[in-house]
């Protein structure tokens, strides 16, 4: 629907509110691609719900809570001197309180020794929570597929 200014005359369509949304989570999203390159764990802070649970790649099953979660994060930069991370082909589903977008990660860089690492894909899945108007992480998930025969993950495709 077209917005009329007070002439009658159509405007541009005002967005919607899932429109709204939308764009704020993808920004939620572009934020922690851009605090994980500066390695800034006080950012990443402000991403996640106080009470997030993490399915990372690395053991235990889950990790729950935030300060759990930035200790991955924190364990990630000890590892990196420069790491990069990537996002391809994020699907978005929002509702008014929740939503959950899905794509593919790759955390990349140089590593303490010098050696530069093109990293793995995985799967991703990120499910936000509307907490007092700001939409939080409250769940994520990183995965690799499992070669049933070998229990190994396969770690060399690509989207």
């Amino acid at each position: 629907m077209r917005s009329q200014d007070s002439k009658g005359t159509a405007g541009p369509a005002m967005p919607t509110q899932r429109e709204v949304d939308e764009a704020a989570i993808r920004q939620q999203l572009e934020r922690i691609v851009e605090g994980i390159r500066s390695k800034d764990l006080d950012s990443l802070k402000q991403l996640y719900a106080r009470n997030v649970v993490s399915f990372d790649v690395e053991p235990p099953l889950q990790h729950v809570g935030v300060a759990a979660k930035l200790a991955n994060w924190a364990k990630v930069f000890t590892i990196f001197r420069d790491v990069t991370y990537e996002l391809r082909d994020l699907t978005l589903a929002v509702g008014d309180v929740v939503a959950f977008g899905r794509g593919f990660g790759r955390l990349s860089g140089t590593l303490n020794n010098g050696t530069q690492t093109s990293g793995v894909w995985v799967r991703a899945t990120f499910c936000f929570q509307k907490v007092g108007g700001t939409w939080l992480i409250a769940h994520d998930q990183a995965s690799v597929p499992v070669d049933i025969l070998s229990g190994k993950g396969v770690t060399d495709l690509e989207p």
